[in-house]
């Protein structure tokens, strides 16, 4: 069972950490306007905050108010200088464990089974993409008692491989693609015993190299060992069982992709209470102190529509439950990719 650092009885708020022009960290809670911070007193980290939440029992929302200040500052000049951060890090990345599952979106399957069909044809046996997504619609969404059926889950990487908003999507040399996700990701901390805490939501891309997945299914693991980026807000509190949202690609400065996602649990096959029994039963996702970000699943992505992408092209996902829109622009790796191991 997953505790939620609540916010009580308020209405949901928004977090977003940031760096000033001298460097020293902050957390600012966003304001009505959507425009400006009122950064919180003593606190550098959404990290650190959700320990002192756990350590004194209260929500999350009690510290917010406690230490949120009258000061505003201009969220747009942020973002435009760069100066936000991933809403979750870890000083030691290693401790930031990033994970995912799909085939929790109807749109996700049909484009996960449309690789199917340019791989294999049509006419080809049903997949076990299909197979798994039917397995949550069937029983992905128990109604209390035991878990339901399991989903797909896999490694995306640590803190590493989190860029911050704004911030650019490497493209390795060796990829044969690279292509956004846009998708909602649970954020959490394990508490001093070992009991997961969700911390909140955000947006995020989990940016995947689809071209290596579709060539085997068994290439997955190897596409999704990419970057991927999240925020730039924390949503703290209860997810709307429908999110709406867009997701958009530009080139030169021109929108040459857009399709709208639906989430939250009204479009999904499994529960989220469902998708975090699964994570967190495993021993090694409750070491005290660890942070996970938990990819929830894509419901449209651009490649099942054809598109390719490459350097120069930003991607931007948002909705509106999420304040301002994540914004990333694809930038080839000068790493080639070429490891010779050294024997000792």
């Amino acid at each position: 069972m997953t505790n939620q650092l609540t916010t009580g009885e308020g209405a949901a708020m928004r977090l977003v950490q940031f760096k000033t022009p001298e460097g020293e960290r902050k957390v600012g809670r966003v304001s009505t306007d959507g425009n400006h911070l009122h950064p919180l007193k003593n606190t550098r980290s959404v990290r650190e905050l959700a320990e002192a939440a756990i350590a004194r029992g209260a929500p999350i929302a009690t510290l917010v108010e406690e230490r949120a200040t009258a000061e505003l500052v201009d969220y747009d000049r942020l973002l435009r200088e760069h100066q936000v951060l991933a809403p979750l890090d870890h000083e030691e990345p290693s401790r930031f464990l990033v994970t995912g599952t799909g085939l929790t979106h109807t749109g996700s399957a049909n484009a996960r089974d449309k690789m199917h069909v340019l791989t294999h044809g049509e006419g080809a046996a049903e997949s076990d993409s299909l197979k798994i997504f039917r397995m949550g619609l069937e029983g992905g969404k128990p109604a209390g008692g035991p878990p339901g059926v399991q989903p797909e889950w896999f490694f995306k990487g640590v803190g590493t491989c989190v860029v911050a908003p704004g911030a650019p999507l490497p493209m390795p040399a060796f990829a044969l693609a690279g292509a956004e996700e846009a998708e909602i990701v649970g954020l959490y901390i394990i508490g001093p015993d070992g009991s997961p805490f969700r911390i909140g939501y955000a947006l995020g891309n989990e940016y995947s190299d689809h071209v290596t997945e579709a060539e085997n299914y068994l290439y997955l693991a190897h596409s999704k060992l990419r970057s991927c980026s999240i925020g730039p807000e924390l949503l703290v509190g209860d997810l709307p069982d429908e999110v709406r949202g867009r997701s958009r690609i530009r080139r030169d400065g021109k929108v040459i992709w857009e399709e709208e996602f639906l989430s939250g649990e009204t479009h999904m096959s499994h529960s989220i209470a469902n998708l975090e029994h699964y994570h967190f039963r495993y021993p090694m996702h409750r070491r005290p102190g660890d942070l996970h970000a938990y990819f929830f699943g894509a419901a449209v992505m651009s490649y099942a529509f054809g598109v390719q992408t490459g350097p120069g092209d930003e991607y931007e996902i948002e909705a509106d439950v999420f304040g301002k829109p994540l914004r990333n622009r694809v930038e080839l790796s000068p790493d080639e990719g070429l490891v010779t191991v050294t024997q000792l």
